[in-house]
């Protein structure tokens, strides 16, 4: 079993960086989701992170940085990235510390293992004040930022607790991970990522932060995802996946679906907003109204419906607007 440490205690935020700056493998909370952690100029811990998880090494890691100190953004970032265009440095300004993800040109001397290979890097700095503290320490120790992907196995259900964690990573050697519990992750699915690699921001995947917000952010118009796009986090067709076969379904579709089943929809969980009747046994749950409660929520019901031990899970879909844009696309990945 992983060590954990609660967050709460200074000695463990400052055992974990040590860890770090010995190549070892931390799970950190983060606003978004918990990380797997590593330094990320260090080319045999951040292949401990593929390892763990069993993701492709050609699949980029995310690498989070310490909040901007006298020198701001373009300073914090200078370790990793050769160049920062101003609509950059404009996002940065208006949503770092945050959930959000650029792709900047990388230094090619530095974190090629965490940057799959790619010419380009993802950046952020995470606004949980433990994630900050812990990047904080490190830095400390010579480490200018951890690649730290979702802590969990590639593909599966994103961890919003540190329980969640630990059960990822049971198998683990004792000594392999240490786990810091921040709580519960407050946005609860991954950052938005948006390339700035190649002259003008390109979404690549929606979050907690709006198309709408990131244009008025940067004053470019956001151009969607191309062929030619770097390769980023969770951009996969299918992740975020449980055990478990996801489906979607308009809420007529889902009720006229339970109506036929009746009584014999065993091994069936739902998630949806539509007031529904459903057959004794079925595991039933409210997605919230709200678009930001739905993603806190989304990936810690899947785990708990997963963990019923149920053979289908169906979610009424969510509905259109860019602020239900990062739920919708998680769930989509998780059905695909």
């Amino acid at each position: 079993m992983s060590l954990c440490l609660h967050a709460s205690d200074p000695a463990a935020v400052e055992s974990a960086a040590q860890r770090l700056a010995a190549g070892s493998l931390v799970g950190m909370p983060t606003e978004t989701v918990y990380g797997l952690a590593a330094d990320a100029g260090n080319a045999s811990a951040v292949q401990r992170i593929f390892e763990a998880k069993g993701r492709p090494s050609d699949h980029p890691l995310i690498v989070h940085i310490p909040p901007a100190e006298a020198g701001g953004w373009r300073a914090a970032v200078a370790p990793f990235a050769r160049e920062v265009p101003a609509f950059a440095a404009a996002l940065m300004q208006a949503f770092w510390p945050g959930p959000l993800t650029l792709i900047l040109p990388r230094r090619p001397e530095v974190a090629a293992v965490a940057a799959g290979g790619q010419d380009s890097v993802g950046l952020r700095c995470p606004s949980h004040p433990v994630a900050q503290a812990l990047l904080r320490a490190a830095r400390a120790h010579g480490v200018h930022g951890v690649a730290a992907p979702s802590a969990n196995r590639f593909g599966r259900v994103s961890p919003t607790t540190a329980a969640h964690v630990a059960e990822e990573f049971a198998e683990l050697p004792d000594d392999a991970l240490l786990i810091l519990d921040g709580g519960a992750c407050p946005v609860g699915i991954e950052s938005t990522i948006v390339d700035c690699s190649r002259g003008a921001p390109v979404l690549l995947r929606p979050g907690l932060i709006t198309p709408a917000q990131i244009e008025a952010a940067c004053g470019q118009p956001l151009r969607a995802r191309d062929e030619a796009a770097p390769r980023a986090s969770g951009t996969l067709e299918s992740h975020y996946a449980p055990r478990a076969k996801v489906r979607l379904m308009a809420a007529p579709q889902l009720k006229a679906a339970l109506d036929v089943l009746g009584p014999d929809a065993k091994h069936i969980a739902v998630y949806a907003r539509a007031p529904l009747k459903t057959a004794r046994g079925v595991a039933l749950r409210r997605m919230p109204d709200d678009a930001a409660q739905a993603a806190q929520a989304l990936f810690a019901v899947l785990r708990e419906l997963d963990a019923t031990g149920v053979k289908l899970i169906w979610v009424e879909t969510p509905p259109e607007g860019a602020d239900w844009d990062g739920v919708r696309d998680r769930l989509q990945r998780a059905s695909a």
